[in-house]
């Protein structure tokens, strides 16, 4: 199993709705896509981010994803108006509880890491 997540900070919360909304408008694709698995879609309004965790049978898969008009569409609007992570990570089985336990851990190492690097800031 591919395991693949993004964080996306904008430069301005304003723009946090409009990316939250197409982001979901993506899962109308979902039953159709081939080698789809799960995904999820996260929004965090106070810390200004969002980003989505997907599961997948294998990278070919995700990649076909990634091409999507509807998703490269989104990514050239946003991608120079914030800041983008991402991680792929493969799994032998799908275990969800480990998946989403992982995908956490990657977030909240990026919370501790602007903690340190601006420590009077939420």
């Amino acid at each position: 199993m591919i395991v693949s997540a993004t964080d996306f900070t904008p430069g301005t919360r304003r723009d946090l709705p409009g990316i939250a909304r197409r982001g979901m408008a993506l899962r109308r694709h979902w039953p159709r896509l081939e080698g789809a698995v799960g995904m999820w879609v996260w929004v965090m309004p106070v810390a200004g981010r969002c980003g989505s965790v997907s599961v997948w049978t294998e990278r070919r898969a995700l990649a076909g994803f990634v091409r999507l008009p509807e998703h490269v569409a989104i990514m050239d609007e946003y991608r120079e108006r914030g800041t983008t992570r991402s991680v792929i990570r493969e799994y032998g089985h799908l275990d969800l509880t480990r998946v989403r336990r992982d995908m956490e851990a990657w977030l909240r190492a990026d919370d501790l890491r602007r903690t340190r690097r601006h420590p009077g800031r939420h």
